[in-house]
């Protein structure tokens, strides 16, 4: 069976600790509801900080240019994080354990349908903040790419036992935020989240469903 790459939502996980019994280290089991309106909420929380920081800064967004090979680049860097994440949840248990708990979390109680939203709200909103206006405003340089990234990762931490996702969503706002330095275009870190999203979402649910059932 194939194993799952986690898809980057952990942020809006912190979201739901806020929703339900903060005070609580295990999070409850939540409601298919729940976990949508949390997820929107969050997306629509980090486009809102995007555009302000953006218009403030008076930051130049980093352009979203719709060509073949953006959608080449996108597509080869998501099935290249796919891989990789796959590899990494066989060899890491620390981040096998808590790739599991968040897929169980969040991925168990939604419908296929729902999984389209889970790749394209954290994908489009994440990248937003996190390459196109976030790079740019630190000087668009490796030095912006490393910072950016390791803001990325914190931000996706939602308990003192979850360091090892930091790590890994480290590494992917690296890679991520390299292909937009390297490209100058937006959209190429916004395809290959998304699809990184939708395609390990679809392998852990698709990996959780009885044999025969849509």
């Amino acid at each position: 069976m194939q194993t799952p790459c986690v898809p980057h939502f952990r942020l809006f996980v912190v979201l739901l600790k806020l929703v339900t019994d903060f005070k609580n280290p295990e999070i409850e089991p939540l409601s298919r509801t729940q976990i949508l309106v949390v997820m929107g909420v969050t997306a629509v929380i980090l486009l809102v900080v995007a555009k302000i920081w953006q218009k403030l800064g008076a930051i130049a967004l980093i352009p979203i240019q719709f060509t073949a090979n953006a959608f080449l680049w996108g597509i080869g860097i998501a099935v290249g994080i796919t891989i990789a994440s796959s590899i990494v949840y066989r060899l890491w248990p620390a981040y096998r354990r808590s790739a599991d708990m968040y897929l169980k979390l969040i991925i168990k109680p939604l419908l296929w349908p729902d999984l389209i939203w889970l790749g394209l709200l954290p994908g489009l909103s994440e990248e937003l903040l996190f390459r196109g206006v976030m790079l740019p405003a630190l000087g668009l340089n490796l030095t912006a790419v490393i910072i950016s990234s390791l803001l990325f990762g914190v931000l996706h931490l939602s308990g003192v036992g979850q360091w090892s996702y930091v790590v890994w969503a480290t590494v992917v706002g690296l890679v991520l935020g390299y292909s937009a330095l390297v490209t100058g275009n937006l959209l190429i870190p916004i395809i290959a989240h998304v699809i990184t999203n939708l395609v390990s979402s679809s392998l852990w649910k698709a990996s959780q469903s009885p044999v025969g059932e849509q």
